[in-house]
């Protein structure tokens, strides 16, 4: 794949991504769970997992979140540093998941990228406000992990069935 190439997937996922964030933004969720989301923008990441590598999966969340931040006028404050922390360290652990890709399927790996945004999410915000009570939060968050991380396995198991080749794979 050429460089062009590759920087051109990249942005069309990170605008795609970023589309997704704001759409889920607007999407009225009871809050029974304050925070808990549906988590549609890790879709793109686990599909840039899948066929680009860790590299550029890592490029677009990092630039979806700051693109959010941005249009959101959150940057720099509790919620981008939340954001930002659950995506990089989610696209981490789903791409090493993605590694042993014979033991996990999609879904597995995407369950298990988004128990690690919610994990970091907390860590986060328990390092910056200087507050364990954050982490007693934690199961409430985990438990709406397992059917938001089917969800988006789902989805992005599709989709990279269906374009297997729209990136590079740079593993």
């Amino acid at each position: 794949m050429t460089r062009v190439r590759v920087l051109a997937t990249t942005a069309i996922l990170v605008a795609l991504a970023s589309v997704l964030h704001a759409v889920e933004a607007l999407i009225p969720l009871p809050y029974i769970v304050p925070g808990a989301k549906l988590g549609l923008a890790n879709i793109v990441a686990l599909y840039a997992v899948m066929t680009m590598g860790l590299g550029q999966a890592l490029a677009v969340s990092f630039l979806r979140t700051l693109l959010g931040s941005l249009l959101s006028g959150t940057f720099l404050n509790l919620g981008h540093y939340l954001s930002t922390s659950g995506a990089m360290l989610s696209t981490l652990v789903m791409y090493l998941a993605s590694r042993t890709r014979g033991r996990l399927s999609v879904v597995g790996i995407s369950v298990a990228g988004s128990f690690t945004h919610n994990v970091a999410q907390l860590l986060t915000a328990a390092f910056l406000l200087r507050q364990t009570g954050v982490l007693f939060y934690l199961p409430y968050l985990l438990f709406f992990a397992i059917p938001t991380g089917i969800f988006a396995g789902l989805l992005a198991g599709r989709v990279v069935a269906a374009y297997p080749q729209a990136g590079a794979r740079g593993r």
